[in-house]
């Protein structure tokens, strides 16, 4: 009865995850509509001046307009940071009970974070991951620090040769699920990793080193 608990508790924790993520997508496609509200207002953005050289409102743009799309990007904005510390707080809750339930050698397929399985002999890490900012694209997709890089979307240890070859990857797949393949505690995790803007910078949220050949 415990184990059945502790399945239907994770089960309960992902799909309480997959409705912050939601929530997130859509603060975040809000956001934009209203950036590019401000776009359209001659490019004034959230701090171009809204007054003339004489102090007089601005005829080239709406300025009430332009107030209430600022306005509402902060409060969105806001929003959106709340949201990721609860995603955050979430993802290591789900985390936490992946490992109790792997301790008690159970598996369940409802749990989006991959099973680890055997490292293949033939994969070889070529980087490593050493740090993970909380919130953060690549927290989100479950990778930690230590983690040895055996794949990450179509390079391997066969065909790396420097970091701008991640980087290049990573610009060319914002907004797209990326495989990511790891080495941690010598077993072999797959996760999924979607390059995205953020509260933070980059696409990631992390910092890789390459490993010395």
């Amino acid at each position: 009865m415990a184990t059945k608990d502790k399945a239907d508790k994770m089960a309960s924790d992902v799909a309480h995850m997959k409705e912050l993520m939601k929530k997130k997508d859509d603060l975040e496609a809000e956001i934009k509509e209203f950036q590019d509200i401000l776009d359209s207002q001659d490019g004034v953005g959230m701090s171009g001046p809204l007054v003339d050289a004489e102090g007089y409102p601005r005829s080239d743009i709406d300025v009430y307009t332009v107030r209430h799309a600022r306005n509402k990007v902060i409060c969105l904005q806001n929003d959106h940071k709340d949201l990721m510390k609860s995603i955050e707080q979430c993802l290591y809750k789900i985390h936490a009970d992946a490992r109790d339930h792997s301790n008690e050698e159970l598996q369940t397929t409802s749990f989006p974070k991959p099973a680890a399985k055997s490292t293949s002999s033939e994969k070889k890490p070529f980087a490593k991951v050493d740090r993970v900012d909380a919130g953060s694209p690549s927290a989100v997709a479950g990778l930690e620090v230590n983690d040895l890089l055996i794949e990450f979307g179509s390079i391997t240890a066969e065909n790396f040769q420097n970091l701008q070859n991640i980087g290049k990857v990573v610009q060319h797949s914002a907004g797209r699920s990326l495989p990511v393949s790891v080495i941690r505690d010598e077993k072999e995790v797959r996760l999924s990793l979607t390059p995205q803007t953020w509260n933070g910078r980059g696409l990631l949220g992390c910092n890789i080193l390459p490993l010395g050949r």
